[in-house]
């Protein structure tokens, strides 16, 4: 089956220059502590924390994995001007106070220059272990270089359950669906234990690139078929249970991780794409998890370098055969639009710094 895949859109994610935060605008504070003697005007700051005031986990994990001058958005921004006519060289800290490390930053500005720096700093595992939209603050604060404070302000924001992926507009952001494939979990590795057991050779080989390209997509094939057999085994079958709150409704979704969807035994469209992805990434196969409006799909490529992928509705395990929900995988996205699909290549993913979720 040929399918003409819409490309993903991930460099329209990578805000620049002054509007740098994660979204657009957000909370702004120019508040100044000192105020401006007659030989020099006081410099202004204005702080943008997250997607319109909410900061999402999966890309803050995303951010705090870049190093501070590899990053092209942040979790907080904070640009500086100085309208006066001196340099100006200063150290600013930002963190979430409960909820992070602190992130400290030094700025150097000449006379009219405006900067802005891009803080992602590490947050704490309870961050990714909020399971509900919950209030937090953002805390910053400049000091000269002899350490006396020039500014300092409070930003409210809210943190987004670690299992709310923001998709965008059109599925702009799709990309880091990535960070929940999560091949190691152990509740995946117990899964692979038991499919192994539904293979004729009771093995989970992956791709053996020894072999002939038509006998590593038959061995594909039997090997997701096992996976198949293994969660319908355990029950998992699906359960809608998509909802989300806060803001970005249109645009935002609770995905289920893959080791909260085993242990319930739960999933629903998306859910099953993820941990599928997981099982295929863990044998060191290339999943892919397709998007379309209104579901999702599963696909791993039939060989090592090939061009064709097995693709699965993974949604129908558990309530259908292995060998119907390869044929609504084929003929749903048959029947799509190209420009209706979303591709998410996970290898590409990773290559991109898209991984998984602490």
């Amino acid at each position: 089956m040929r399918l003409r895949l819409k490309a993903l859109i991930f460099a329209g994610f990578l805000l620049a220059g002054t509007c740098a935060a994660v979204g657009g605008e957000s909370n702004v504070d120019k508040t100044t502590i000192r105020r401006p003697t007659l030989h020099q005007a006081a410099p202004t700051y204005k702080i943008e924390a997250g997607i319109d005031g909410e900061i999402y986990p999966v890309f803050a994990n995303y951010a705090s994995l870049m190093g501070q001058g590899e990053r092209t958005f942040g979790v907080v921004a904070v640009t500086i001007s100085n309208p006066g006519n001196s340099s100006l060289n200063q150290r600013i800290t930002v963190n979430v106070p409960g909820w992070s490390d602190q992130e400290i930053q030094m700025a150097e500005l000449a006379g009219g220059a405006t900067r802005t720096l891009l803080f992602a700093p590490s947050f704490l595992p309870r961050f990714y272990r909020n399971k509900e939209i919950t209030a937090a603050t953002v805390r910053v604060s400049v000091t000269d270089l002899t350490g006396n404070t020039v500014y300092q302000s409070t930003v409210p924001v809210r943190l987004r359950s670690a299992q709310d992926m923001y998709w965008g507009r059109n599925f702009k952001y799709a990309q880091f669906i990535a960070s929940w494939v999560t091949p190691h979990a152990p509740e995946v590795e117990t899964v692979l234990a038991q499919a192994k057991n539904y293979t004729p050779d009771r093995r989970l080989p992956g791709y053996e690139n020894w072999k002939s390209t038509s006998d590593q997509e038959r061995e594909t094939y039997i090997e997701a078929k096992a996976i198949f057999t293994a969660l319908k085994k355990m029950g998992f079958s699906y359960v809608k249970s998509s909802s989300t709150l806060g803001g970005h409704m249109n645009v935002s979704e609770r995905v289920r991780m893959p080791r909260v969807s085993l242990a319930q035994s739960s999933a629903n469209c998306i859910d099953a794409a993820v941990t599928y992805a997981s099982l295929f990434e863990n044998l060191g196969m290339e999943p892919t998890v397709v998007i379309v409006p209104g579901h999702a799909y599963v696909g791993v490529r039939v060989a090592e370098g090939a061009s064709e992928f097995l693709y699965i509705d993974a949604a129908l395990t558990g309530r259908t055969t292995f060998e119907t929900a390869v044929s609504s995988g084929k003929t749903g996205l048959a029947r799509r639009d190209h420009d209706d699909i979303t591709q998410v290549n996970i290898d590409q993913a990773r290559s991109a710094g898209i991984f998984p979720m602490p």
